[in-house]
């Protein structure tokens, strides 16, 4: 079973940063795309971006010119670096690998924008 693991989700204010971490353990299969979404209380699950063959990053308009995603192939990581965080991105941010074997998400992990 492939696992897929969020981590770093933190209480930030309003304009900081947060770097959030995507780990899965699919070494043996071919990855063909890592996505981040997210979901704030009372709303449906959003994309907020993607990351393709490790290097064809798209965004959502919301997230455009602020998120950033990268991979780390030699890590099986993926990242999304959140700059000039607003209270509009409180919400648990959600990993979806797709890979050759199907599509797999993680647990998310928890982004609170706050003063």
């Amino acid at each position: 079973q492939v696992q897929v693991v969020e981590s770093g989700g933190d209480l930030v204010q309003p304009g900081g940063s947060l770097r959030l971490s995507c780990s899965h353990s699919a070494t043996d299969l071919t990855i063909y795309a890592l996505a981040w979404y997210r979901q704030a209380p009372g709303h449906e699950r959003e994309w907020v971006g993607t990351l393709t063959s490790g290097t064809i990053a798209t965004y959502a308009d919301s997230v455009k010119g602020r998120f950033t995603i990268s991979g780390d192939k030699a890590k099986n990581a993926t990242y999304l670096q959140m700059n000039s965080l607003n209270v509009e991105d409180t919400a648990t941010y959600y990993c979806r690998l797709a890979s050759s074997s199907g599509t797999y998400w993680g647990q998310g992990t928890r982004v609170t924008v706050s003063s």
